[in-house]
């Protein structure tokens, strides 16, 4: 990770860690470079509903034109639809101005290549170059200066695109969404309404502010309640951004990542869909995820945390499916992105097909309870050096065996030491987790606020 861009882009609160300047800047050194191999690139921007998103898109653009690029602004929309575009529209880069499922007052602003991948490392840290004064370029003059152009249609091909890849009729359903007053606004209600469903969406008024805000993906509490008052027979909460789903089946219980990985990993190695019979996860997948998958003979790879790294994994070996508990779901082949409106109905297709429920579809998966408490620390690589806390570590890992597991790990982003453990009862997982956690606070490791 660079100065700036992060996992995920770069990412802070608008106007204090992300400045209108370096948004200009970005626009421009990405016009520029793209503009050198033909005259006029083709940039494609898109953002989701926050305050701030019109500002930032505004000054990509207008960066990206001053040095000769053409711009093509696609408006509010899914990150996955930035991402499906620029591969198949033969746009040079794209860019999607989002905080994901951040807070309004956050914004991002990602990069993705001409094959709508995420951009390569090396580009990303000449970009931070030119934001930080290191390099120049020139400015377009004359008839080399860019345009910029509504681009609202294309909304309407990537919607086109989801239908087609998977065609489903969903008449007589009854489904709830939680559009989380972000992206999925845009496209998730409609499409769902389209393919023969009864669509009733909740938090599906942006005004800017709300994004996020107690609903979608991250609070699916008020989702919960409304499909068990409503009837419904599922439903689906976005993030902001729309780029992840976490379903609701008809009881209210929720359907995350692991379990929805779980369904359409069964359902397609029954359909002979699977490399290798492999499905991609994370570190921090349910332990009873891996025991449901080694009792059903799918085979899994596990990588760090974040997108990102699921689809390296996958595309080194063309795996078809991998993911994340939080609701990032790839399928590779068909996006090359996490897209929560295709995994939705990816999930309706197997309920179809099946004639199945979700409780259905999801029986054979015991999750187990899992804890994860966070230490913020002065140092992150002293503690995870501190040979006294490492036994400790291996101490609850025997004791746990082959019923349970921990994990420590820093965080990418921030001062934290994570400690997350799973085990048989809530109760175990309490103990083991603070035998780990105080054990770093007595030693003096954690960072007074």
């Amino acid at each position: 990770m660079g100065k700036y861009f992060g996992t995920d882009g770069v990412r802070g609160r608008a106007n204090e860690q992300l400045t209108l300047d370096m948004a200009v800047r970005i626009g421009q050194w990405l016009g520029w470079y793209y503009s050198q191999k033909k005259k006029h690139a083709r940039i494609l921007i898109g953002r989701d509903t926050r305050l701030s998103g019109s500002m930032f898109e505004l000054g990509l653009a207008a960066g990206a034109v001053s040095t000769g690029a053409d711009v093509y602004l696609l408006g509010v929309c899914p990150t996955p639809a930035v991402s499906y575009l620029v591969g198949q529209e033969n746009f040079d880069c794209g860019i999607m101005v989002s905080a994901s499922h951040n807070p309004y007052y956050d914004n991002g602003i990602k990069v993705f290549n001409h094959e709508g991948i995420k951009m390569e490392e090396e580009i990303l840290l000449a970009i931070e170059d030119y934001m930080d004064g290191k390099t120049e370029i020139p400015m377009a003059t004359g008839d080399n200066v860019g345009e910029y152009f509504s681009w609202h249609q294309g909304l309407e091909l990537y919607v086109s695109f989801l239908k087609k890849t998977v065609p489903v009729d969903l008449t007589g359903m009854r489904i709830a969404v939680d559009l989380a007053n972000g992206s999925a606004c845009a496209t998730a209600a409609e499409t769902l309404d389209a393919l023969g469903a009864t669509v009733e969406a909740i938090n599906s008024s942006p005004n800017g502010l709300n994004i996020n805000k107690d609903c979608g993906s991250t609070h699916p509490e008020g989702l919960q309640e409304y499909v068990i008052e409503n009837g419904c027979d599922v439903g689906f909460a976005f993030d902001g951004d729309a780029d992840r789903l976490i379903a609701v089946d008809s009881d209210g219980r929720l359907i995350n990542g692991d379990y929805i990985l779980y369904i359409l990993g069964r359902s397609m190695r029954d359909r002979g869909q699977l490399t290798d019979n492999m499905v991609v996860t994370t570190v921090m997948a349910n332990l009873g995820l891996y025991k449901a998958f080694e009792r059903e003979q799918i085979s899994c790879i596990k990588t760090p945390v974040g997108d990102k790294y699921v689809f390296e994994e996958m595309s080194r070996n063309q795996y078809r499916l991998g993911g994340e508990q939080s609701g990032h779901i790839i399928f590779y082949g068909d996006e090359v992105t996490g897209d929560g409106l295709f995994t939705a109905l990816k999930l309706l297709q197997v309920m179809q097909a099946e004639r199945k429920n979700i409780q259905q579809l999801s029986e054979g998966l015991h999750i187990f309870p899992q804890l994860l408490e966070n230490v913020t620390v002065t140092d992150k690589e002293i503690v995870l050096d501190d040979e006294e806390i490492s036994a400790r570590v291996q101490e609850v890992a025997d004791e746990l065996g082959s019923n349970g597991r921990i994990l420590v790990r820093p965080s990418g982003t921030e001062p934290l030491i994570r400690v997350m453990v799973e085990a048989p009862t809530q109760e175990e997982c309490e103990r083991c987790v603070h035998a780990v956690t105080e054990l770093i606070r007595e030693k003096g490791y954690e960072q007074k606020v």
